[in-house]
């Protein structure tokens, strides 16, 4: 279960309901989320500190992430608290073309998951987890990547009913990327 960057608010139905359920539960933080907002989220979801109760998903965007992600690791980290933290490098990077298309540029997906694995190598954190929305299929619904879709290239197989998927080629491309930097953190 999880609770969206828009629905989080500490004295909304969304997190009232959720204090009462007691499954592990993941939040969503965006790039305006302060160090305060995750504490008193993380106070309202889990009292106890219950280490693997919350997952933070952050979902910065590739501007961003550097410089508001570690405030926020801080703040929760100074609570004493055991949080799982993820990074989700596809919403904070959507954005619509000049043809009406919403997609996303592979390049600043890669530059939020770097900038999340950077900032938890600086700090001594642990980088939990990655949130990928990706398919089998060669759609061209995200820019850039190894076959470097252009804007151009949306028309040719933009199949989503909803967000914009990597394709094939995409996500393993990111996945290497990905296993690179776990390796170079061990």
């Amino acid at each position: 279960l999880w609770i969206g960057e828009r629905t989080r608010q500490i004295d909304g139905a969304h997190v009232e309901f959720l204090r009462h359920v007691r499954n592990p539960l993941g939040v969503k933080l965006g790039p305006t989320t302060t160090g305060e907002d995750a504490v008193a989220i993380a106070d309202a979801l889990d009292p106890d500190h219950e280490p693997g109760r919350l997952t933070f998903i952050t979902r910065m965007g590739s501007k961003a992430v550097r410089t508001n992600l570690p405030r926020v690791i801080e703040a929760v980290e100074a609570t004493g608290r055991k949080v799982v933290w993820s990074c989700d490098p596809m919403h904070g990077n959507t954005f619509e073309t000049n043809n009406g298309y919403k997609t996303r540029s592979f390049a600043d997906m890669c530059d939020e998951v770097n900038g999340f694995f950077d900032v938890h190598e600086e700090l001594g954190t642990w980088p939990g987890g990655v949130h990928i929305e990706l398919t089998g299929d060669d759609v061209t619904e995200c820019l850039g990547g190894v076959d470097k879709l252009a804007e151009s290239d949306l028309t040719n197989r933009y199949e989503t009913a909803c967000d914009p998927r990597l394709n094939r080629n995409q996500s393993l491309e990111l996945a290497f990327i990905i296993a690179e930097r776990l390796a170079d953190g061990r």
